[in-house]
């Protein structure tokens, strides 16, 4: 390697961040809790791999006329736009799953939901709590600063 290139990409890891800091309109996301990022990260990781086995079996496995694939709507509480980004990557790298729309609530309406399809879907109940609680929660205590309320 010669330092030439190393001189290079520190210039533009440095440059980079500063140049293009106006393009973020709310600012960078500070995360908070790290511990729980870590917890985070860890139960994805594990869901992934658990995801590919179930969907592997299923290709090459399964019954294709019982395949149960389906769309469910999962209501959300998090409005923070990193921490719905970061929902999202954690959904659609998951196999079996992809985030397909985000119904927000009017003001009549104050859910929002999101629409999800699911390879085989076996229990609704289980995705709705499993996104709830091992997604949305630890994405509220890591992105959201302050409660944002929907106005009637």
């Amino acid at each position: 390697m010669y330092p030439g290139h190393i001189l290079l990409g520190v210039l533009l890891g440095v440059a980079g961040p500063l140049l293009t800091r106006r393009l973020q309109p709310l600012g960078y996301p500070r995360l908070r809790k790290p511990v729980v990022i870590v917890r985070l990260l860890g139960f994805a990781s594990v869901e992934v791999v658990r995801s590919c086995f179930n969907v592997c079996r299923v290709i090459l496995f399964a019954d294709y006329a019982n395949l149960n694939s389906q769309f469910i709507r999962v209501p959300l509480t998090m409005r923070d736009p990193y921490g719905l980004a970061a929902l999202s990557c954690l959904i659609n790298m998951t196999p079996g799953t992809v985030w397909t729309e985000m119904q927000p609530g009017d003001g009549l309406e104050k859910r929002h939901e999101l629409v999800l399809h699911v390879f085989d879907l076996h229990d609704a109940g289980w995705w709705v709590d499993t996104i709830k609680t091992r997604y949305e929660a630890p994405l509220i205590q890591i992105f959201e600063t302050r409660p944002y309320e929907v106005k009637p």
